[in-house]
């Protein structure tokens, strides 16, 4: 998969709103959001909890052991700031939203420490 990017003045225009993610956040979010719809028969709106599950399996995928970490070096910290960046990339058009979404859809949803350590194949929670 090619690596994405944003146009020259994007990440400038997102740094206006939201300082809190580093610019690899957004676009993972986007990467991830990608990866689900690559999944389905046909494109569709993707609900809060179906893009979080979405970033946590392609975290795994690509950082393995180290996704929690390097999830947590982007400013990406829980499915609430998932949330806050889809939203961030809504309020500047880049995304499109239905009327019934919220930011609430992507708060609570699972834990990270339980989803990138406990559950990881190889804890020692598992042993």
């Amino acid at each position: 998969m090619a690596e994405l990017a944003f146009r020259e003045g994007i990440m400038e225009q997102i740094l206006l709103r939201e300082q809190r993610f580093a610019e690899r956040a957004y676009l993972f979010v986007l990467a991830a959001l990608e990866h689900v719809q690559a999944r389905l028969a046909e494109r569709r709106h993707i609900s809060g909890q179906e893009l979080s599950v979405a970033c946590r399996d392609l975290a795994l995928q690509r950082y393995g052991v180290m996704a929690r970490l390097v999830l947590d070096h982007w400013g990406i910290r829980s499915t609430a700031d998932i949330g806050d960046i889809v939203f961030t990339l809504v309020e500047l058009g880049l995304l499109v939203s239905q009327p019934q979404d919220s930011r609430r859809d992507f708060c609570g949803l699972f834990d990270f420490e339980d989803a990138f350590e406990r559950a990881y194949p190889w804890s020692a929670a598992h042993v």
